[in-house]
């Protein structure tokens, strides 16, 4: 059992939570954790380079003067891919990048994400956030009193979207807001702390009570 404080947004500590680890997998998975961060990186790929190959050029395919007897070097056509204007040696082309993982891998991997940050101490449980106006002074406060260093990455888990949470951080460099059931591995590895609603955080555990796995 992990047991972690629930703060208010003042920083004052109001409750605590107990957490199964088995509502999580258990253990931190390695392996599954590396494969769901190179699908993650992999699909953001755009993978629209395009470059023209000597076939795709505009040109004659004469060779532009004899091989011999001219006193040059030798020259095949225009096209060639060591003159100015000619073609690309291994031309680039658009392909598609992404990757897939069976869906109850992917929960797998976000549930060993998050059981590795709350291990790390990099997990933070929040009451609530409530704003009555987007501010980003505001939000910058609650992490203060949170003790979440604002020049670290922070990534908050919210059970419901919330317009004035989303746009009291979007000019935080790093700091992102996501509902719970958008989590993915990656994003989590990629945030240096997790900070979770309380509903939020109860949401996600009671989901994953039907999905233990040994």
């Amino acid at each position: 059992m992990i047991d972690l404080p629930v703060y208010n947004q003042k920083g004052e500590e109001v409750d605590r939570i107990q957490i199964d680890e088995a509502l999580l997998g258990g253990r931190i998975r390695p392996v599954l954790l590396k494969q769901a961060l190179v699908m993650y990186h992999a699909n953001k790929r755009q993978g629209n380079a395009t470059t023209k190959s000597r076939g795709m050029v505009t040109g004659s395919t004469r060779k532009l003067y004899r091989q011999k007897g001219s006193g040059r070097a030798r020259m095949g056509a225009n096209r060639t891919v060591v003159r100015r204007g000619g073609g690309v040696a291994f031309a680039k082309l658009p392909r598609d990048f992404r990757q897939r993982m069976p869906q109850k891998q992917r929960q797998l991997a976000r549930n060993s994400a998050i059981l590795a940050k709350l291990k790390s101490n990099d997990t933070v449980v929040v009451d609530k956030l409530e704003f009555e106006r987007p501010r980003t002074r505001d939000f910058i406060a609650v992490m203060n009193n949170l003790k979440i260093d604002v020049g670290r990455s922070c990534l908050v888990a919210l059970n419901d979207a919330d317009v004035n949470v989303y746009k009291s951080l979007r000019n935080i460099p790093r700091v992102e807001a996501l509902e719970v059931e958008q989590l993915n591995a990656g994003i989590i590895c990629n945030r240096r702390k997790l900070l979770f609603t309380r509903q939020a955080l109860e949401s996600l555990l009671n989901v994953g009570e039907g999905d233990k796995t040994d």
